[in-house]
């Protein structure tokens, strides 16, 4: 289900949730990678992380259009703001045992009603099946009250799709990559007037261009084109 507004996040049930987001970039991915177009659809929730997709959705007339973008960092900070007040665990899993160690100092500060579990899993493009079963295993361990999955987008949401009926866990379950390292301070997030103004992945290119020139000068650009090749098609 795509989830319309933020205000919509409340609405979303308590009990086993996979939620995921989406971009322009990862929508052009998902239409040569199966296996992502599956993951990101057979999710619960989807969350429309950037503001292309808002307009393409609202251009398209599409039901139930989204009205605003949600970040994943949007969606991490309402989650965990819940969890804060009425108390839990949260398990964070992915990235570097340095980014996580810094996630567990900040979430000390900032969540003091969270109790903070992390796990890293090994840095490589496949686990076997004995990676797989480990890192099930520690997700269970954990038993969390709320999952964040962090290992960039394909590997993350095909992963927890993969496994999803293997997770023995009754909480939100989110795939939000570089929100850990917004979260960390690896990566500094766009300052609010860049946020406001619809200007985040302006910012982030201006930062990060050897990591973000590729979706906004191929992906951006295929995703305009399929967006029109799809108006179009509603006309015939």
């Amino acid at each position: 289900m795509l989830v319309p507004f933020k205000e919509a996040l409340e609405a979303i049930p308590e009990g086993k949730v996979l939620i995921n987001t989406a971009n322009a970039h990862s929508f052009v991915t998902a239409q040569r990678d199966e296996a992502f177009a599956e993951a990101l659809l057979g999710g619960d929730y989807l969350i429309p992380d950037g503001i292309s997709i808002v307009k393409a959705c609202r251009w398209l007339k599409v039901p139930d259009a989204p009205r605003e973008k949600i970040a994943g960092a949007d969606l991490f900070a309402f989650e965990m703001e819940r969890l804060n007040r009425k108390g839990g665990t949260c398990l964070f899993m992915g990235s570097s045992e340095a980014v996580l160690a810094r996630i567990r100092e900040k979430a000390a500060e900032t969540y003091p009603g969270i109790r903070i579990e992390t796990y890293s899993p090994p840095y490589k493009d496949e686990f076997s099946d004995e990676d797989n079963a480990a890192i099930v295993a520690a997700i269970n361990k954990a038993d969390p009250d709320l999952l964040w999955i962090g290992m960039t987008a394909p590997k993350q949401e095909k992963w927890a799709y993969a496994h999803w009926q293997e997770l023995d866990i009754h909480c939100h379950c989110g795939t939000i990559g570089a929100v850990f390292d917004f979260f960390a301070g690896t990566y500094r997030r766009a300052p609010g007037w860049w946020i406001d103004h619809n200007l985040e992945w302006f910012y982030r290119l201006i930062k990060e261009p050897g990591r973000m020139w590729k979706r906004n000068f191929v992906s951006n650009p295929k995703f305009i084109l399929l967006t029109l090749k799809e108006k179009l098609s509603r006309q015939d």
